[in-house]
């Protein structure tokens, strides 16, 4: 029996849908902004992903110099979140 690959892809953007519903969902709940603010802002799963690694940079319990050494040895892959943060609070 052939397996119809159409009915798995659609499960397949289903469960993606649900996931990226779910991480909105709880990053909202950690910021100022909505659901749909974070799901404008950051459209692309990878994009939450980063958010989410820059927020526990933030939120972590180190001394600011220790956020600030995370930061610059993560600043080629979250700058870009760091400014769509900014630039929505502006």
């Amino acid at each position: 029996m052939p397996i119809d690959w159409s009915d798995v892809d659609e499960e397949l953007k289903t469960a993606a849908q649900k996931t990226d519903d779910a991480l909105a969902s709880k990053i909202s709940s950690l910021t100022k902004f909505t659901d749909a603010e974070i799901k404008k802002l950051f459209p692309k799963p990878a994009d939450v992903e980063r958010l989410s690694q820059l927020m526990q940079i933030v939120q972590a319990s180190t001394t600011e110099q220790q956020k600030l050494n995370r930061l610059t040895q993560n600043i080629e892959s979250l700058g870009g979140t760091v400014l769509k943060l900014l630039k929505a609070l502006t």
